[in-house]
This record gives structure tokens, C-alpha cells and sequence, in this order.
């Protein structure tokens, strides 16, 4: 596998202007509505990568249909993002960000399929998906 951040621009970097959809996802840590996504339903062989500063952060090949509304994957690129507890809405969860720029992705959960058990749920509008060629 590749550095997840070989592709990234300097950390904090922005990859062009973010919708402000984008902009309250990822920098004001907003959640999109569930099934709102069309990355929801991408199943084609390739990477999805940060809209906010553009590392790696997901093969398709980790991601699966978990029923949730958001796109799932089961494990990200080693290094690719960071995680810290989210106390918000009166209970306590894990956030996953982008270990690039910080940015929101979504949050994982402890419900996913093998190998890792773990359901990275995010928020498609942070997500750009790249085809393999």
C-alpha cells in the first residue's frame, strides 16, 4: 500500500473551495442526512480521498453496504486518519477525522464486519471517490 498522505497537499490545506455543505461537515463537524450521499452506493474499484486537503483515506475494497445510510468501510489506509471521543448529543462515541487535516469524517463504531469489527461510518460529502483506471 502507498502513504496515505503521498497524494496530500501540507496539512490544513484545502483542495479548492468546499461547498458549504463541506464546510460544515468537515471544519464545523456536522453530520450529513443519511442516504443523501451517492457514495453511498459506489461500489467501482478505487480510493476515496479527503475533500479538504486530499489524502488517501479508504480503498473500495474495505467498503461494504451496511445499511446505515453512509458510506462503511471496515478499515481505513494505515495512518490516514485519527480518532478522539465525542461526547456531543449526550452520549459518547469515537470520531473518526483526517489524519491530514483534521477535518470531521464521521465515526466509527464497534458493529462492522471481520476482519477489524469496526464500521467507519462517514459522511460521503467529505469523501472524493478516484476510479481505479
Amino acid at each position: 500500500m502507498r502513504d496515505p498522505k503521498s497524494d496530500a497537499a501540507p496539512a490544513g490545506a484545502f483542495c479548492g473551495v468546499l461547498s458549504p455543505e463541506q464546510q460544515r461537515v468537515l471544519r464545523e463537524h456536522g453530520t450529513e442526512p443519511p442516504r443523501s450521499s451517492p457514495l453511498d452506493k459506489e461500489y467501482r474499484t478505487g480510493r476515496y480521498y479527503c475533500v479538504g486537503c486530499g489524502a488517501a483515506l479508504f480503498e473500495s475494497t474495505t467498503k461494504f453496504d451496511s445499511g446505515s445510510g453512509w458510506p462503511s468501510f471496515f478499515s481505513p489506509l494505515a495512518g490516514a486518519i485519527g480518532t478522539r471521543t465525542d461526547r456531543s448529543f449526550g452520549m459518547t462515541r469515537t470520531e473518526v477525522h483526517c489524519a491530514g487535516c483534521e477535518g470531521h469524517l464521521g465515526h466509527v463504531f464497534p458493529d462492522g464486519p471481520k476482519p477489524s469489527g469496526l464500521r467507519y461510518c462517514i459522511n460521503g460529502v467529505v469523501l472524493r471517490f478516484e476510479p481505479s483506471a
